[in-house]
């Protein structure tokens, strides 16, 4: 039995039973950020797992999931869209012209979730220890294999409807290709090191051996990646914005800057913002903040400093 299908089959098995911890499971998968609930407080009518980007929440997003019906064990594989609020994007036109939504698929009988759209259904027997996945229509039973694949078609549609978006962004030039997710471009970044006008510039943080300069720790979040100058080792702040990026980041950049500067004991800290362009709010806040920089990445990674 692959990984992917014992995780479903645990998500599935707990269903039954009432319990609702989750903290068992895996934090990520396929390089996006793993979700499961079994409902807060009480047990839901509909527990649920999900796969997104760190950019986005559950409560304001779209992304494949799976949506468990209990009243009727019926499993949906879906095209997810957040029912709290509305994201900036969703998913491609083809998805939402030829696929139904789950209310439709059900004829309206769903308690939750209605607006997403079903990518494949299955009526789910427990059968002792053994979980058959059964298409809700065919009557077919899929194998291990089918349900893997099911999935990762459905990741791959997921995956490249974010470059899309990010490489349809009307900012930027038409042969401009982006990451589709920050952790992309910072892992990147960080196995490309040497190779980098930064790293001309900056040196990695080592601590007892170990790289420690990507995803730095602090008391109000994780720096993207912290380096220090090479030649009087201050400190410097690198955030990374996978799209066009706005004057928001420098609030946050400074944020971290701040908390370098106090806790790490230094007067000396510098700032770096890359993304793959810029809006004139962030012009002009620069206008006015000193010791930040900002880089604008390419996919082979020139890096432009921004003047």
């Amino acid at each position: 039995m692959n990984d992917w299908i014992k995780i479903l089959n645990k998500f599935l098995h707990q269903t039954q039973t009432g319990e609702l911890k989750y903290a068992s499971y895996p934090k990520e998968w396929s390089d996006l950020v793993f979700r499961v609930s079994f409902g807060m407080g009480t047990p839901a009518k509909i527990p649920w797992i999900c796969l997104i980007t760190p950019e986005m929440r559950v409560s304001e997003g779209y992304y494949p999931g799976y949506l468990f019906i209990k009243e009727s064990n019926t499993l949906i594989l879906s095209y997810g869209i957040s029912e709290t609020m509305e994201y900036e994007s969703t998913w491609p036109d083809e998805i939402l012209d030829n696929n139904e939504t789950l209310y439709d698929h059900l004829d309206g009988d769903v308690p939750r979730y209605g607006k997403s759209y079903v990518c494949k259904s299955y009526k789910i027997d427990f059968e002792e220890d053994k979980i058959n996945f059964i298409d809700l229509k065919k009557g077919k039973k899929y194998s291990d294999n089918e349900i893997l694949g099911h999935l990762e078609q459905l990741l791959e549609v997921y995956k490249r409807s974010l470059s899309i978006k990010v490489r349809n962004n009307p900012a930027l030039p038409s042969n401009h290709s982006v990451f589709y997710m920050e952790k992309q471009l910072e892992d990147f970044i960080i196995h490309n090191w040497t190779d980098t006008e930064l790293g001309k510039k900056y040196d990695l943080i080592i601590q007892d051996g170990e790289q420690i300069s990507q995803q730095y720790k602090t008391g109000i979040g994780f720096i993207d990646i912290l380096v220090q100058d090479k030649t009087d080792n201050s400190y410097v702040v690198i955030e990374l914005k996978k799209d066009q990026t706005s004057d928001k980041t420098v609030g946050q950049i400074t944020r971290y800057m701040g908390w370098v500067k106090r806790n790490l004991k230094t007067q000396n800290v510098k700032g770096i913002i890359i993304a793959s362009g810029f809006d004139k709010k962030l012009e002009y806040a620069l206008e006015v903040v000193n010791d930040i920089d900002v880089y604008i990445y390419e996919v082979d990674f020139r890096l432009k400093e921004f003047t």
